[in-house]
């Protein structure tokens, strides 16, 4: 048997254990957490513990990321800063006025707010 492949047997139950814990540890926090200040706090309804485990994993995927490594750390993430850092400075700045025409949003470079 390969060494990788005996190492991963190894770590499959330890990765079980894991994750069963992070979900009946993160629900149970997250459920009181939730019950201790939101109906005090907002007067919102207290609850379940499935509940609270699912807005523990709502908010792992809207703030966290899917692969827990998030956008800064991922591969693609890497290369577009890296092609990013590569172009020319006149076509940085030909791709920021088309967003910037898109979307509408903040001042052309160049032109600074006055104070």
């Amino acid at each position: 048997m390969r060494p990788k492949m005996k190492k991963m047997i190894l770590i499959a139950p330890f990765a079980i254990v894991g994750i069963t814990l992070f979900i009946l540890l993160g629900g149970w926090i997250v459920m009181h957490l939730w019950n201790w200040l939101m109906p005090a706090l907002f007067g919102w309804r207290m609850i379940t513990f499935w509940q609270g485990f699912g807005l523990l994993a709502l908010c792992r995927i809207l703030f966290g990321g899917v692969s827990g490594r998030g956008w800064h750390n991922s591969r693609s993430g890497r290369r577009m800063r890296e092609g990013w850092q590569h172009r020319p400075p006149e076509e940085r700045e030909k791709f920021r006025a088309a967003v910037r025409a898109k979307w509408g949003f903040g001042p052309p470079t160049g032109e600074g707010h006055e104070v």
